[in-house]
């Protein structure tokens, strides 16, 4: 994160005279913040929760009705859903700064939130590797750099931790006990068919715990499949994104190595679309899943 001291300080819309400082967001924008940010609006539930991890969810003043972790933020005030916030509602909480995850979403707030001196910074991270670098951006905002710095390395420790070592993919090892990667298909909806592709962040967690996504090359982040498509991937895993109308496979893939072996595992939709902490939670649970022999002495 780059920081710039603001020269002296500007007075705000609103006629307060705030100290601000230019951070760099990550999309390259040059936002102006103040010195010191008392109140946030998030308005993605992976923004919320990083928030959290970095010792500043008591700043959180409103997150989106999807916001249901950790338990506090089931507490705090809702400003709508991630795409249709309620604006009226976040301008009424005076927020600092509102926290964003996707450059779709600033196009419809920016004139709204910049008339009424709120800024608008936007944290999209990519895999693991852009969680850690989120949460240490966080923490350089909030002032919680301290807090930031132990949560990324209690993460990264248990990242380290893992006892699988891969033949190729993120991970790569030259152990002569490393594990060839298993062919995995994630299912994110039963019908229809939709799972994750080439752009999906995904891909790398699979990689390090020593799958592969029969997906991978698929363009988007994620596409919809025919079956008859999906049929012919014939995975030796297949990982259901956990939720009432996604609880079998495809039928599709009935004939699969996954189903007719019983490799079919259901986690916790949460933690494979939101990047933030628990992906490590993620990486661990699909490891154990992919490879369970690893994890005997465990």
């Amino acid at each position: 994160m780059l920081f710039a001291l603001a020269a002296g300080c500007r007075t705000a819309p609103t006629g307060t005279q705030k100290a601000l400082r230019t951070v760099t967001d990550d999309l390259g924008r040059h936002v102006s913040v103040p010195v010191r940010i008392d109140r946030i609006v998030s308005l993605a539930p992976s923004v919320t929760e990083n928030v959290f991890a970095v010792g500043a969810g008591d700043r959180l003043v409103g997150v989106t009705t999807f916001c249901n972790y950790p338990e506090q933020a089931q507490a705090i005030a809702k400003v709508g859903d991630t795409m249709n916030p309620n604006m009226e509602t976040i301008v009424a909480l005076k927020p600092d700064v509102v926290l964003v995850s996707t450059a779709s979403q600033i196009e419809a707030f920016t004139k709204t939130l910049e008339a009424n001196g709120i800024a608008l910074f936007v944290t999209d991270p990519v895999g693991l590797p852009g969680v850690y670098k989120s949460l240490g951006d966080l923490g350089d905002i909030f002032g919680t750099t301290e807090q930031a710095n132990r949560a990324i390395a209690q993460l990264k420790a248990r990242e380290s931790s893992l006892p699988v070592r891969c033949t190729t993919g993120d991970g790569l090892s030259d152990d002569s006990r490393a594990l060839p990667p298993i062919r995995v298909f994630v299912q994110i909806s039963r019908e229809p068919l939709f799972t994750i592709g080439k752009q999906s962040f995904l891909n790398g967690v699979l990689n390090e715990a020593c799958g592969r996504s029969v997906t991978d090359a698929v363009e988007t982040a994620f596409p919809k499949l025919s079956k008859e498509t999906a049929a012919a991937l014939n995975p030796e895993v297949i990982i259901l994104s956990d939720s009432e109308d996604n609880r079998e496979p495809n039928d599709s893939f009935r004939s699969s190595p996954a189903v007719k072996n019983g490799r079919v595992y259901r986690i916790n939709a949460d933690i494979i679309s939101r990047p933030g902490p628990r992906l490590v939670d993620a990486l661990e649970q699909i490891a154990k899943d992919l490879h369970p022999e690893s994890f005997k002495d465990k």
